[in-house]
């Protein structure tokens, strides 16, 4: 515990002055509480439309039918992919310092139940923190590697859906949606390629802006990027790159029969790729940050998925509520673990993340 205690703080520099409060709605509209409102609201109308025209005697018959063979292996699938992402990271933050797989993957397992409890996807910042700490390493140091784990994801991602194309015809709004999506992930391939070569700049000779106010807001944010870039360019197109890059495919993997698994269990007879399809309709759906373990969203794009090959509306509802109980509850429950055994309560973890800023 006392290694969190002397962890590196974010340095001053990356610090802004508090920002002068805005009053009337302006200030509400921006407020953290009001976007998670919003959060909050928008996950109550999507569980309100899965289940307003459910019949719930056909669903509690679908629910007690549930083959735990298959669940079993779903959760299996389901938590070697979290220890993949563990070790994924391990190899990202090779660069930057050594780190045992082992607090890599504590970290993951405790970011999850953070996610799992409290909205906006706190539980990233979290495990931020957590390895800083062990590292004894500023948390700005951290956040490159993390930036290219969704970079992995994203190509992995658009392959996927390409690959799953070719054997099953996809929902145009997929189709479409893969499409935009593919060529953003191209995008920040290119944006990856030209930071990793081109030679670092010195800040210095800056000319100042007008206002001093801007102008150190603009120096601090160009620290902070230049400060990622450097991080970004340490982990280069190395051997840990590469192989960070190759495990995230295990990790899709490992989701994608996952969920085929949960399908079977609960008597969707689809094959492997309708799965995926599925999957994939889920993970664009419940990309941005939300409440608690994407609660509401997580169901409503499972039916909305499930209903695009043809399932009805009270077996697609059931199912969503079977995938999201199993692929939560053994997360939560390791999760909790490894954070009580990591040094930190959520308490402190709250307080570290509304405290520092990154820039």
């Amino acid at each position: 515990m006392d290694r969190f205690a002397e962890a590196a703080p974010v340095e001053d520099a990356f610090v802004l002055p508090a920002a002068t409060k805005t009053s009337g709605l302006e200030g509400i509209f921006k407020s953290k509480a009001f976007k998670v409102f919003i959060a909050y609201l928008v996950a109550a109308v999507c569980l309100v439309w899965v289940f307003h025209d459910t019949d719930w005697k056909a669903l509690a018959g679908n629910l007690t039918a549930i083959d735990w063979g298959w669940v079993s292996l779903g959760v299996l699938a389901n938590v070697l992919g979290t220890f993949s992402q563990g070790y994924r990271w391990h190899l990202l933050l090779k660069p930057i310092g050594p780190i045992p797989a082992r607090r890599t993957t504590q970290a993951f397992f405790s970011a999850f139940f953070i996610n799992d409890i409290l909205p906006m996807r706190m539980g990233e910042l979290a495990r931020a923190y957590m390895v800083s700490a062990w590292m004894s390493e500023d948390v700005v140091a951290i956040i490159p590697s993390m930036a290219l784990e969704r970079l992995f994801e994203g190509v992995w991602l658009a392959i996927g859906i390409g690959l799953t194309a070719i054997f099953v015809p996809l929902p145009r709004d997929l189709d479409r949606a893969a499409d935009i999506f593919g060529l953003t992930v191209l995008a920040l391939v290119g944006l990856l390629l030209f930071i990793t070569m081109r030679k670092k700049k010195s800040l210095a000779g800056n000319r100042p802006a007008e206002n001093p106010a801007r102008a150190g807001r603009l120096r601090r944010l160009k620290s902070l990027w230049a400060r990622l870039e450097d991080g970004i360019r340490s982990i280069g197109f190395s051997r840990h790159f590469y192989g960070a890059f190759a495990v995230t495919l295990l990790y899709f993997v490992s989701q994608a029969f996952s969920f085929w698994f949960i399908t079977k269990a609960c008597g969707l007879h689809f094959s492997f790729w309708v799965g995926a399809a599925i999957l994939f309709i889920v993970l664009f759906g419940t990309a941005l940050p939300n409440v608690p373990a994407n609660l509401g969203t997580y169901q409503f794009f499972c039916v909305v998925g499930l209903a695009a090959f043809g399932v009805g509306k009270t077996a697609a509802a059931g199912f969503s509520l079977v995938a999201f109980v199993i692929l939560t509850v053994p997360a939560l429950a390791i999760g909790s673990f490894a954070l009580a055994r990591s040094g930190l309560t959520l308490a402190s973890i709250k307080e570290k993340i509304s405290r520092r800023k990154l820039y």
